[in-house]
C-alpha cells in the first residue's frame, strides 16, 4: 500500500498545474472560432524545454488539447515500373510508348536513361488505345544531364494528373532509342514548408578563398537551413558549402547555384540558394562557402531559418486561451486530438501577446526524498552515531584494561 501510494503521489506530481508554469502568454484567437494554430517563436524556445513538451493551453482554467505540427514540406509519391514499349526512332526522334494500365491516376514519369551530358526537349501524348490516331498532347519537359559542368540532371516528365492507359514518349536525338533503360510512374502532391527567420546576424570573414558566415543560434532554438539573398546580376555559379560547429566539426554540407542557359534551343533553370540542415540546435555554426579560384559570391544577407512549428487548436466562438510554459520536469502531453488531428486548409492563425511571469507560479512541491531535502540533518545524525559508537568503543576498551 505504501509503494502504490508513492508511485500515485509521483504521478500526480508530474502532471500539469497552472501554478507550476514560470510563463504565460495571451492568445488573441479569432471570434468565429474553428482550427486555428499558433507560431511557436524564439521567446518561447528561450524559456520552454527544447523539445517543446511542457506547452499547456488552457482555457477558462481548462486544460484544451492541442496538437503540435512541423511546418515541414510534404509529399506523397507512390512510384510504380511501367512497361516500356516499341522503343525506336521516328523522324530522327526516340519514339516509345509506356504501358500505364496497372496504374490508376499518375503525373510524372522517372525515366533512367544511360547517356549522360546532353539537353533533349521531350514531349509527352496519352490516349487509351495504342493504336489509336487521337494523342492528347499533356506538356513538355527538357530533360537534361550536366556532369561535366557538375550542374545535375532532370529526367522526370512532369505532366497533369492523367489516367490514359497509354503514353507515347517523343525525344530529341541526342536520346537515342537504347538509353533508355526503364520508366516509372508515380503521383505527388505537394505542400510547401514554412519558414521563419531567427534573429541571429552573422558575422562575414574571408579565409583565404573560402567565404564564412559565423551565426550564434539562439537559445534551444532549431536551424532547419541557412538562406542566402545572392545579387541577381550573378549567374552561372556553383559554389560547395560545408557547416562547421563552434569546435569546427562536420555538421552537414550543400551547394549554392544559379544557372539560367539555353542549350540547343532549350532553357534550363536552377536556383538553390539555401543550404538544408539537420535540426542543428545551440552553440555557434560557421557556414563555410568554397570560392575555388572564383570570385566571392555577391552576398546581400545570410540568415538561418525554421520550420514553422505551429500549435493547432479548435476554438469556440468568443472563447479566451493563455498558453503556458516553463515547468521542466512535466512530460510531453498525450491527446486523442492529437493523434486523431486533421490538418484544415480554413485554419486560421491566432497570434500571441507578449510574454508576461505567471502570477500564480508557486513552483513543483519537492520531490526529493527525505535524505536529498534534509541532508544537513542525515550529517549531523551519521556524525552524531559515530561520537557515540567511539565512545561506546573506548569505555568497553578500558573495561578490558581494568
Amino acid at each position: 500500500m505504501k509503494i502504490t501510494l508513492g508511485l500515485l503521489a509521483v504521478l500526480l506530481g508530474a502532471g500539469a498545474h497552472i501554478s507550476y508554469f514560470k510563463y504565460q502568454r495571451p492568445l488573441a484567437a479569432t471570434s468565429s472560432g474553428g482550427q486555428q494554430y499558433v507560431v511557436v517563436d524564439e521567446t518561447i524556445w528561450r524559456h520552454s524545454r527544447p523539445d517543446l513538451g511542457d506547452l499547456r493551453l488552457y482555457s477558462a482554467g481548462t486544460e484544451v488539447p492541442y496538437r503540435l505540427e512541423i511546418e515541414r514540406p510534404r509529399a506523397e509519391v507512390v512510384q510504380q515500373n511501367v512497361q516500356l514499349l516499341q522503343p525506336g526512332t521516328l523522324r530522327e526522334k526516340t519514339e516509345f510508348l509506356l504501358d500505364m494500365s496497372g496504374v490508376p491516376q499518375y503525373n510524372r514519369i522517372r525515366l533512367k536513361l544511360a547517356t549522360r551530358n546532353f539537353v533533349a526537349h521531350a514531349r509527352v501524348e496519352g490516349q487509351d488505345d495504342s493504336h489509336g490516331k487521337h494523342w492528347a498532347v499533356l506538356g513538355t519537359t527538357t530533360l537534361y544531364d550536366l556532369s561535366n559542368e557538375k550542374l545535375g540532371n532532370n529526367t522526370t516528365l512532369q505532366i497533369p494528373l492523367t489516367t490514359y492507359r497509354y503514353l507515347r514518349v517523343t525525344i530529341d536525338s541526342s536520346v537515342k532509342p537504347s538509353d533508355v533503360e526503364s520508366a516509372a510512374a508515380g503521383m505527388i502532391s505537394e505542400q510547401k514548408a514554412a519558414w521563419q527567420d531567427l534573429s541571429s546576424k552573422p558575422k562575414e570573414t574571408q579565409e583565404d578563398k573560402n567565404t564564412v558566415f559565423t551565426f550564434l543560434i539562439p537559445k534551444n532554438a532549431p536551424v532547419d537551413r541557412v538562406n542566402f539573398s545572392i545579387d541577381q546580376a550573378q549567374q552561372g555559379f556553383e559554389r560547395a558549402v560545408e557547416i562547421q560547429d563552434d569546435k569546427e566539426r562536420y555538421i552537414g554540407s550543400g551547394e549554392l547555384a544559379r544557372v539560367h542557359m539555353r542549350r540547343n534551343g532549350l532553357k534550363i533553370d536552377v536556383e538553390r540558394t539555401s543550404v538544408n540542415l539537420p535540426g542543428a540546435s545551440g552553440g555557434t555554426l560557421r557556414v563555410i562557402i568554397h570560392n575555388g579560384d572564383d570570385a566571392p559570391l555577391k552576398i546581400s544577407d545570410a540568415r538561418l531559418q525554421q520550420y514553422e512549428r505551429r500549435i493547432y487548436f479548435d476554438s469556440r466562438a468568443g472563447a479566451q486561451f493563455t498558453l503556458y510554459y516553463g515547468d521542466e520536469k512535466l512530460s510531453a502531453p498525450v491527446y486523442d486530438y492529437a493523434k486523431l488531428f486533421r490538418n484544415d486548409a480554413g485554419a486560421s492563425r491566432a497570434e500571441m501577446g507578449a510574454e508576461e511571469a505567471n502570477a500564480g507560479y508557486t513552483g513543483r512541491p519537492d520531490d526529493r526524498p527525505w535524505s536529498e531535502r534534509h541532508s544537513a540533518v542525515l550529517w549531523v545524525a551519521i556524525i552524531a552515531a559515530v561520537i557515540i559508537l567511539g565512545g561506546i568503543a573506548l569505555r568497553s576498551m578500558k573495561t578490558d584494561r581494568s
